[in-house]
């Protein structure tokens, strides 16, 4: 087993929160976790109900020793056990307003984290979760999993190596349309806290997938935000939250970025895709046909990169699995978040060094700065879209 993880000479022990009956992106983070065989699944506290934990852990093959009823006594049950048989990291994949605590909890126990986003339910807690990681040394991720892309990460490469010249403007935008009815009034779960403000925060589009169309282009371009404009509405009557909104940045170079989220618009499913414009040319990547991107010159035919060739860069090639023309898509681009956070676990497990804040995987400061975006994004809105500071210096010094 020793080449699962180098130096570790095993796999990662995960324990899991969320995830338990009607929940969906626990299930994805356990894929994630063991798709590349280096992490097991080994103990949960898979619902806010303890019944519902005990009930759900067969389904993950969690014995029920380790089948918790709650995140706190999974930290406290799970830190006094011997080093050789404690979890290693803690998956958060719960509702907005529980991430903070779980993931505090966990943070404050030394175990490693890997938190959905967005991070927590206000900036205040980021703040706070922040200058407990730092002083802990975890490590930490966050699950902005379109970055895990082998064309995303293609895009990265070159962007940074100039080959587009200086960036100029930038299209970000995440359209769905399942909420274009009142569907959190049927008892449907994800829609249900996605539309509270109690469970999911200030924001409910912009909240939930505005954030990863926010954070996709920062990944892609590494440009730097400066200030932002927004106007955020929710147009089914009596929502409490947005179900639409728009917002221009200005980043600091004096490129304007601008970036969409709807989940009212007919038909839509969950369309990410995003239009890079600079000096030397320009590119395009979807979601949902993420293997192949287009890239643009103008005078020149178009030339589209896809997965899995040799002329990818380092990055694209590192986050492939299998030859090009078998796709690979959601997962495994969750995968590659998870398999970049353990190469840092295993550092810091082993006693090495290992890089905290120009990392592969969206870490701690990115979460910071996806929270000042959307309370950024809300004040902005509620003064008529006046422009605002979107330069957070704790996520960036």
């Amino acid at each position: 087993m020793d080449h699962i993880n180098g130096d570790l000479g095993r796999k990662l022990r995960m324990g899991l929160t969320g995830g338990g009956e009607g929940a969906f992106i626990g299930r994805v983070h356990n894929h994630a976790a063991v798709i590349d065989n280096r992490a097991e699944l080994i103990a949960g506290a898979l619902s806010s109900n303890p019944e519902k934990c005990k009930a759900s852990a067969p389904f993950y093959d969690i014995k029920p020793e380790r089948a918790y009823g709650s995140f706190q006594e999974m930290m406290d049950t799970e830190a006094g056990l011997p080093e050789g048989e404690r979890i290693d990291f803690v998956s958060v994949a719960t509702p907005n307003h529980t991430h903070f605590p779980i993931a505090k909890a966990a943070v404050e126990k030394g175990f490693n984290v890997i938190c959905d986003k967005p991070m927590t339910f206000n900036l205040e807690e980021a703040e706070e979760l922040l200058k407990l990681v730092e002083a802990s040394g975890v490590v930490f991720a966050v699950s902005h999993n379109y970055t895990g892309n082998p064309m995303v990460r293609q895009a990265r490469e070159m962007i940074l190596a100039g080959e587009l010249g200086e960036i100029q403007a930038i299209r970000s935008n995440y359209i769905q349309g399942w909420l274009r009815t009142r569907l959190e009034e049927t008892g449907q779960k994800q829609s249900a806290w996605r539309t509270d403000p109690s469970k999911s925060g200030a924001a409910g589009a912009f909240g939930d997938i505005g954030t990863h169309a926010y954070n996709l282009a920062r990944y892609m371009t590494g440009l730097l935000p400066d200030k932002v404009s927004c106007h955020l509405k929710a147009f089914e009557p009596g929502r409490k939250l947005d179900d639409y909104g728009h917002a221009v940045i200005q980043m600091e170079n004096g490129a304007l970025c601008t970036v969409t989220a709807s989940q009212i618009s007919h038909g839509r499913e969950n369309d990410l895709f995003i239009e890079i414009d600079g000096t030397k040319g320009a590119l395009q990547w979807r979601q949902e046909d993420p293997n192949y991107m287009t890239f643009r010159v103008n005078g020149k035919p178009h030339q589209i990169y896809f997965r899995g060739a040799g002329f990818n860069g380092e990055m694209a090639a590192a986050a492939t699995r299998i030859p090009a023309g078998h796709p690979e898509g959601y997962l495994e681009a969750f995968g590659n978040v998870y398999r970049n956070a353990f190469d840092a676990m295993i550092l810091r497990a082993t006693g090495k060094d290992f890089e905290k804040r120009d990392t592969v995987y969206p870490n701690i400061y990115d979460g910071v700065e996806g929270m000042y975006f959307i309370q950024q994004c809300v004040a902005s809105s509620a003064e008529g879209g006046a422009w605002l500071n979107l330069k957070h210096e704790a996520a960036r010094r």
